[in-house]
């Protein structure tokens, strides 16, 4: 089925930021939009997201260059093209914009098209939008395994300033039945954490994806709080839940060392990862993102020498859904787990083979959101279609977040 219209605007992510919302529409009248999020810590090595520069509008964050380029220069290329035919239309943007980071017509513009477009065939074939990316992925479309959530509840760094170093502290249901089960958890976990923070005077704002942002002068003492609200909710902490943690270091890294503001300290690449390894004894700690900065690819080997059999070892600045960085990483053997963002890289087709290489080097992925989200749940669906086994999508607070996780409980009502 042809397409035979590409309509861009400029719509506000979950930050009020602009972003690029896309509709594609085909030559039978079926249409489809998809509109892209936007990272606040993004790695240095990530796709680029075109903004306008403009001061006078939307402090310079409009989006209006990107949605230009989908209605000119996108369009004429990819209008007549056959929409099922993913790998061409996105190889078309890709060659397009000639350079090797999307920065000529913007990773926003291009991925804007290229999740409309998945959104658009499956309308076309009416089947669940899930159903058509495990067709992409050539998976089973009579089997789908629900992800795991990895839900964050403790916001730190750069999405909740003051409140830790460590971005983000998660728990993940890995004893849960089912995705409807493990939401529930995870929705009683947040709010006996809520009640615990505010027994101890603490107020219970929350940061840019929902989790609480308490100012708690530690690294440590989140993980602490955590177990409490696991136990405090009626489950075993390690064996009902368990905690995850996106250090995000690249943002404490400073100079060849890393700088713990809320401890005070700099540290080597060894001594974080005695603090790691200590947590990862201490707590019911599974998983680890980002431990060390987008570009020490020694320190990740550390830790993947060390606790590589106990923990997940995630790289997400380090690999940014980039399939030369992932060959690297297999290559020296440096991580077990890579963290899946669209917009890191652009397009579906790209993020798909990134998926796969992963897979047939038994790599975990992981599908995320990002900390500018909006209300569009495509993840969701991919997550399920990929078939990956987990999803980051946040907290359970704020409508963009909690979007997701109502998208995969109909999924599984669906699929049940």
């Amino acid at each position: 089925m042809k397409i035979t219209n590409i309509q861009a605007q400029e719509v506000l992510d979950s930050r009020g930021n602009p972003t690029v919302e896309c509709t594609v529409t085909l030559e039978n009248g079926v249409s489809a939009s998809a509109i892209v999020p936007s990272g606040a810590s993004t790695g240095t090595h990530e796709a680029v997201e075109l903004r306008d520069g403009d001061e006078k509008r939307y402090l310079g964050k409009g989006v209006l260059k990107a949605v230009d380029n989908v209605n000119t220069k996108i369009a004429e290329v990819v209008v007549g093209m056959d929409v099922e035919n993913q790998k061409e239309i996105d190889q078309a943007m890709i060659s397009l914009d000639g350079t090797e980071n999307k920065s000529e017509l913007g990773a926003n513009a291009i991925l804007s098209v290229s999740m409309a477009c998945v959104r658009a065939a499956a309308t076309y074939k009416e089947i669940p939008l899930y159903e058509y990316v495990a067709q992409l992925f050539g998976n089973d479309t009579n089997v789908y395994e629900m992800p795991v959530p990895m839900i964050n509840i403790l916001n730190g760094g750069r999405h909740a300033n003051g409140s830790s170093d460590i971005q983000e502290y998660m728990i993940m249901p890995i004893g849960a039945s089912n995705l409807q089960e493990a939401v529930q958890w995870g929705s009683e976990v947040f709010h006996n954490l809520g009640k615990i923070l505010k027994e101890m005077g603490y107020p219970t704002t929350v940061g840019d994806e929902g989790g609480y942002a308490p100012n708690l002068n530690s690294n440590e003492k989140p993980l602490e709080l955590i177990v409490e609200a696991i136990k405090k909710s009626g489950f075993k902490p390690g064996e009902d839940i368990a905690i995850a943690i996106d250090a995000a270091a690249s943002e404490f890294y400073k100079d060849g060392k890393y700088e713990l503001k809320i401890e005070g300290g700099e540290l080597s690449k060894e001594q974080l990862l005695d603090i790691y390894i200590e947590w990862v004894d201490k707590y019911p700690l599974i998983s680890i993102e980002d431990g060390f900065a987008e570009d020490d690819w020694d320190g990740f080997k550390l830790l993947e020498d060390k606790l590589g059999e106990r923990i997940i070892n995630v790289g997400d600045d380090l690999f940014v859904t980039n399939i030369k960085r992932l060959e690297r990483g297999i290559e020296m053997e440096c991580a077990n787990a890579i963290l899946i963002k669209l917009n890191q890289i652009g397009t579906v087709s790209e993020t798909i083979e990134v998926i796969k290489k992963a897979e047939e080097n038994g790599f975990h992925s992981i599908i995320s959101h990002r900390s500018g989200e909006t209300e569009d749940t495509f993840i969701a669906d991919f997550a399920v279609g990929s078939g990956v086994g987990f999803i980051k999508t946040g907290s359970m607070s704020r409508s963009e977040r909690v979007a997701k996780y109502n998208r995969l409980m109909r999924i599984e009502r669906e699929l049940s």
